[in-house]
């Protein structure tokens, strides 16, 4: 039986009374409307191999990610968990610094990268810095690996010389940069994880080229240029390691808030904001035993 996903024309919108799914990330507030909902138990565990499904008894084995597509699609599930963190701890981006560590050398190794940003956390700390922090680990081409890194102050963020954060980092050179201009962080963070731009896409082998799957391409202006760079979206997701963690924080980071709500009552919390993303997409199984209808809005609300 195969699952099909298509994404409708028109969006279909819930009723005045229908609960629906809120996700409260800072400024940031998601809704999920589900035609259907199942609030029954469907399936017992009997193994890390199998399940019995309780509405027909029938003994199946779970779906294993056993491929590259599993994986891909697990790191988007990751990537989106980050955007969601990013959004919930970042309501104002003048307490923030983000900061990019490099090597000098062509470093290829994961878990020395999460050793050397341990030490680097510990040397900021004994300089006197306290903030809570979110670090994502971004791959490079020819296996190299550097890190960004979310510095959350409690009160404006202070000035830090990028040759002193260099000198803290001792790996090669840092490059800092403040958010104030950026009213959704974690779509803007996550998007440099996961895209890649041309120039760094010519110089990868014709292997390496063949292994992506690209989303789009998109145009953006270059950095203090009235200059564009072509961005490949997605290009980045088939460098990530099969199963690798891709982002940490530190125990003061905060989680969304998921509560389920009518929608007369959500209308009041998104009233002052601005609505910034709507899909809606229709879910079916090949024997039209099944559909479903699944609506998601986004309103930022600080955004005029």
């Amino acid at each position: 039986m195969a699952i099909k996903v298509k994404t409708l024309e028109e969006n279909s919108r819930p009723n005045p009374l229908d609960e629906i799914r809120v996700k409260e990330m800072g400024n940031i507030i998601e809704l999920m409307h589900s035609d259907r909902k199942n609030s029954k138990i469907t399936i017992k565990k009997v193994s890390n191999d199998e399940y019995i499904d309780l509405r027909t008894g029938e003994v199946k084995t779970f779906n294993k990610i056993d491929n590259r597509a599993g994986d891909l699609n697990s790191v988007r599930q990751s990537l989106g968990r980050l955007r969601d963190l990013l959004n919930t701890n970042i309501t104002d981006t003048s307490k923030c610094r983000w900061v990019t560590l490099t090597y000098a050398e062509n470093m290829t190794d994961s878990k020395q990268l999460k050793k050397d940003f341990e030490k680097f956390n510990k040397r900021m700390r004994y300089k006197g810095y306290k903030y809570e922090y979110i670090v994502a680990m971004e791959p490079q081409g020819r296996g190299a690996w550097h890190a960004h890194m979310v510095m959350i102050f409690n009160d404006k963020a202070p000035y830090i010389d990028n040759n002193v954060m260099a000198e803290i980092w001792g790996h090669g050179f840092t490059v800092t940069k403040k958010l104030e201009d950026v009213d959704n962080v974690g779509a803007y963070l996550t998007a440099y994880l996961g895209d890649m731009d041309m120039q760094d896409y010519n110089k990868l082998s014709d292997n390496e080229k063949n292994s992506m799957r690209i989303y789009g391409i998109k145009e953006v202006d270059v950095e203090g240029s009235t200059e564009k760079k072509s961005i490949l979206k997605g290009a980045r997701l088939h460098m990530y390691p099969p199963k690798f963690n891709l982002y940490r924080c530190s125990k003061g980071i905060k989680k969304p808030i998921v509560s389920y709500e009518k929608e007369i009552e959500v209308q009041k919390k998104i009233s002052a904001g601005t609505l910034t993303f709507e899909k809606t997409i229709e879910i079916s199984d090949s024997d039209s035993q099944f559909k479903n209808t699944i609506n998601y809005r986004h309103y930022n609300l600080i955004r005029n």
